[in-house]
């Protein structure tokens, strides 16, 4: 279903003519230089196609001959290639020497190559003739007078040719279009094979184009189908007759994915080493709407994405978007590198309205009591890197990005490893233990579990302080954070942390830890000068031990993550009251301002 579905996206992006994309037998490439010729082939300038970028030049990107596979051996492409193939030289200043020597020796041959395709594949015309004139005639001492030179030598880049009378590159003149098209006339019915894909018969497609994209891949780029040995072939088959499909059919799902993958795209997603593609079996406002939706907003407008998953959340835009692409079908492809191929992470194929249902409900899961300054809503990404060893996307594992998204996208429940790295983050990170963005994982994860596979008794969790919530775990994180607030203002000059010694005792073994700090929490509280401020403590804390029947000896995984919650809300009531003072004090002065 993934080819045929990418196929498809295709050919509907191709039917629109404000779509750059390419037509059968071309790709749009960045091409850094240009030899500009004169009618005689005489090479008048190496123009610079490359523009400043944020941080470096880009090169301009123009629709050519579609390039053949490279490999170790040589093959070379149609009127665009590198500076070796092109004209057989190159500035090796900067190579060792046995990399110059085994450079130089293959350079005739692929430029011999170069030249051998064009005088294959082009009509006999008088641009054929300057255009061969030159690659014949092309000497060192003539490409060093033009100060380009020198940076395309080295870097070897990617390069073609424009007469100067024309505005557009040799490649896409109307004599190169005729010729490629009777190269490729369609053979006999005898030699075409019932495509896999389309159903119809076409000529199979032995080797297929590479994707490049795929973060971690090969810079070459690699394949999703490819037969390279003797193992993966069948009853004497070889390459792509193993799973036959058309040319036609090939070129359409690479092109896509390879658009879908590409340095602009709209419709991809980076998570770990997993690259998330996406689109709609129709256009319609939710395949705009989907990146913002789980995407990391951009640094120079953090509130970029907010408004986009407020309508989601709305329930008159919603409905007005489920009524509009009620039968659409919705796809999404998780890929990773595997050495020379690519893995297929996941793929979902889901009604438009169905999937913003999950979503929908997955938003409302996070909804999070936080301090003013944290973003409404987390990106997919954030929410796992507040959960990776040592904050690092790198450390995101695989399966983790692909389970949970599997569970966004599907309505399943949360993987439990999900839940397992959370709580580890939090127990080794002393400096911040439950953050906003982990408490809202874990509710998000809870939530499901409990909505799934429902306990007697049990509730699930709020946005805010719940003081009514059944759950042990959640009452010993609540009763840890009133001990520990207890304990920072008994000791104000003290550096050493509460939460950061006992935290992880507190939450899996409670009865070690709470009877013993019960009884010094008096001491403590005697220190507290204020007497309306200890009643006012003495009485939370009672209010939280009525809740509890003693101390268990140990806490489950959920109930750990219960107890994170728990002690996140009651801190947050913490902070809520200090914002409030702050708030207040701040009306009284701008009041006295406006009084003097």
């Amino acid at each position: 279903m993934i080819l045929p579905a990418l196929a498809n996206y295709y050919n509907r992006i191709a039917e629109n003519e404000s779509c750059d994309i390419a037509p059968l037998g071309w790709e749009n490439k960045e091409i850094p230089f240009l030899f500009v010729l004169d009618e005689t082939g005489k090479l008048l300038d190496i123009e610079d196609t490359r523009e400043m970028g944020v941080d470096k030049k880009q090169a301009k990107s123009f629709l050519v001959p579609q390039g053949e596979k490279k490999t170790c051996g040589i093959i070379a492409n149609l009127l665009w290639d590198s500076v070796g193939y092109v004209i057989g030289i190159l500035n090796t200043s900067g190579m060792t020497s046995n990399a110059a020597t085994k450079k130089n020796s293959r350079l005739p041959k692929e430029h011999q190559a170069f030249i051998e395709r064009i005088e294959m594949t082009l009509f006999e015309t008088p641009r054929k003739k300057a255009l061969l004139a030159f690659l014949y005639s092309v000497e060192k001492e003539m490409l060093c007078c033009f100060p380009n030179w020198e940076e395309l030598g080295l870097a070897n880049s990617n390069v073609s040719f424009r007469f100067v009378s024309d505005s557009h590159l040799f490649c896409q003149s109307e004599e190169v279009k005729q010729a490629m098209m009777q190269n490729s006339a369609s053979p006999s019915d005898k030699a075409k094979q019932f495509c896999l894909v389309t159903g119809e018969k076409d000529t199979v497609s032995n080797v297929h184009t590479a994707i490049k994209g795929v973060f971690g891949a090969q810079s070459v780029g690699a394949n999703i189908v490819s037969f390279n040995l003797p193992s993966f072939t069948s009853y004497g088959k070889q390459q792509g007759d193993n799973a036959p499909i058309g040319k036609k059919a090939m070129f359409a799902y690479t092109t896509a994915l390879n658009s879908l993958l590409g340095k602009n795209s709209k419709q991809r997603m980076q998570i770990g080493d997993v690259s998330i593609v996406f689109w709609a079996a129709k256009k319609n406002q939710f395949e705009d709407d989907f990146l913002r939706f789980f995407s990391e907003p951009p640094k120079d407008n953090p509130n970029a994405n907010v408004q986009c998953i407020r309508n989601l959340l709305d329930p008159v835009k919603t409905d007005a978007c489920k009524a509009s692409s009620d039968d659409d079908i919705f796809y999404i492809l998780g890929l990773s590198p595997n050495v020379a191929r690519i893995s297929i992470r996941f793929w979902f194929s889901t009604a438009v309205s169905e999937l913003s249902d999950r979503i929908h409900e997955y938003f409302v899961d996070m909804e999070m009591d936080k301090p003013s300054y944290c973003p409404e809503f987390y990106s997919i990404w954030r929410l796992l890197v507040n959960v990776a060893i040592q904050g690092k996307s790198e450390n995101i594992p695989s399966n983790i990005v692909s389970d949970f998204i599997r569970s966004i996208m599907t309505g399943e429940a949360y993987p439990q490893s999900l839940l397992q790295m959370t709580l580890r983050r939090i127990r080794s990170d002393a400096e911040y233990r439950v953050t906003p963005a982990r408490a809202s994982l874990l509710k998000i994860i809870i939530n499901r579990r409990i909505r799934i596979y429902p306990e007697q008794g049990e509730k699930e969790l709020s946005m805010a302080l719940d003081i009514n919530q059944p759950s042990i775990g959640y009452q010993l994180g609540r009763l840890f954070a009133l001990l520990s607030k207890i304990n920072e203002e008994a000791n104000s000059g003290i550096n050493s942390s509460f939460v950061g010694r006992y935290y992880e005792i507190a939450c899996s073994t409670p009865i070690s830890l709470f009877g013993t700090q019960i009884r010094l929490m008096w001491h403590q509280l005697a220190k507290i000068d204020s007497k309306e401020r200890r009643v006012q403590l003495e009485w939370q804390v009672s209010e939280i031990i009525d809740h509890l029947d003693g101390f268990p000896a140990h806490l489950n995984l959920d109930e750990q993550g219960k107890f994170a919650i728990g002690y996140y809300h009651q801190w947050q009531t913490f902070f809520k009251k200090k914002e409030a003072e702050v708030s207040n004090q701040k009306e009284v002065e701008d009041e006295f301002k406006r009084t003097v």
